[in-house]
């Protein structure tokens, strides 16, 4: 793969032709030349405008090149693939699952211009530095807002840009280069090269339920309590499992036969706070909902509940001033929630007692 993420269109088919799970793209060529690779990477821009016009004919207005010239390119990359990508029809032109497969690629590496584009744009308009962080939508919730406004008096000309995604979106985003750094969970950052990662603090999770659920009724319950009642789970991306997947693995005991995924704090604890679901939170995250008698932690734990949140970022690519101070608050901030978090359970639990 080169520098700007396109390959050769030289490919090899899935080993089953029936089942188009993926195009395997193989390297370059020996004497394949770099104007032959932004010849196949313009076509592939191509192919995404052609299948989102579903016409030639527009598709070479919105190009500025002659329809003839247009379907020349697509009939090429159609032979150098050896496959159907395009269907003519009456009503336009569509995608074929081979086509739609090499359409995803095609828009990621537009996608990727066009933010080029806009920075190198907003890099000649003299503008102060742009410090883009990603983060969990946990973490969104309490922690990074307050880190931020004890780190915005000392840098008000940074433009700062902050997104919630979740785990493995942060990952593959920050080796695209969409942030200078994401606040994460230590978990999968082992799955990816080029990274590298330092704790800034520990957290707990807890279950949630309403203050009138019936499991507070219950004087110790247990997991197989809490797994008949439906459940609202994070989003973690791709397979991997959830913090409630494998504790209930590691007990052997079933899933709840109700489960939603959410990538939202707000909606999980507006649901929570409404019905019977169940959900697993760090307490900072439901501070303001603890103080209004919104939700309220059941009493269970485990060793498991507890994440490791660390600062991730790029191999080789050192955090300025700016970013550093960020980290620091947001350690600060983390570290100091957390413990407030502890010591609030200790004064409960002795209250209970």
């Amino acid at each position: 793969m080169s520098v700007d993420g396109s390959r050769s269109l030289k490919s090899q088919l899935s080993a089953n032709p029936q089942r188009p799970n993926h195009l395997v793209l193989s390297e370059l060529d020996d004497g394949q030349t770099a104007m032959q690779l932004l010849m196949d990477s313009r076509k592939l821009l191509y192919l995404a405008t052609v299948v989102e016009q579903g016409s030639l004919n527009k598709a070479a207005k919105r190009l500025e090149v002659s329809q003839p010239a247009l379907s020349k390119a697509m009939d090429r990359l159609e032979d150098g693939l050896g496959v159907k990508l395009l269907e003519r029809g009456p009503n336009g032109i569509t995608a074929t699952a081979y086509g739609e497969l090499l359409c995803s690629h095609a828009r990621l590496i537009k996608e990727e211009l066009e933010f080029a584009q806009t920075r190198i744009q907003n890099a000649g308009k003299r503008r102060g530095r742009i410090l883009s962080v990603g983060t969990l939508p946990s973490l969104a919730a309490s922690v990074v807002p307050l880190a931020v406004s004890r780190w915005r008096d000392r840098h008000p000309r940074v433009l700062l840009r902050v997104a919630e995604k979740v785990q493995v979106e942060l990952l593959f985003g920050l080796l695209r280069g969409d942030f200078d750094f994401v606040i994460a969970q230590t978990q999968f950052y082992n799955l990816l090269d080029g990274l590298k990662q330092r704790v800034i603090f520990r957290d707990r999770l807890q279950v949630f339920a309403r203050p009138q659920h019936r499991l507070f009724q219950l004087a110790e319950p247990t997991w197989t309590d809490l797994t008949q009642f439906p459940w609202v789970l994070p989003m973690v991306g791709g397979r991997q499992r959830t913090v409630l997947e494998k504790l209930l693995a590691s007990e052997r005991i079933a899933l709840p036969q109700q489960m939603i995924e959410c990538g939202s704090i707000d909606f999980t604890k507006a649901l929570v706070a409404a019905s019977d679901h169940l959900a697993m939170l760090p307490e900072h995250a439901a501070m303001s909902d603890l103080g209004e008698s919104t939700l309220k932690p059941l009493p269970i734990t485990v060793p498991a509940l507890s994440r490791d949140i660390a600062v991730i970022f790029r191999e080789g690519s050192a955090l300025d001033t700016s970013s550093r101070e960020l980290v620091r608050q947001i350690e600060t901030v983390g570290a100091n929630l957390s413990r407030e978090r502890s010591q609030s359970d200790i004064r409960r639990a002795a209250s209970a007692s």
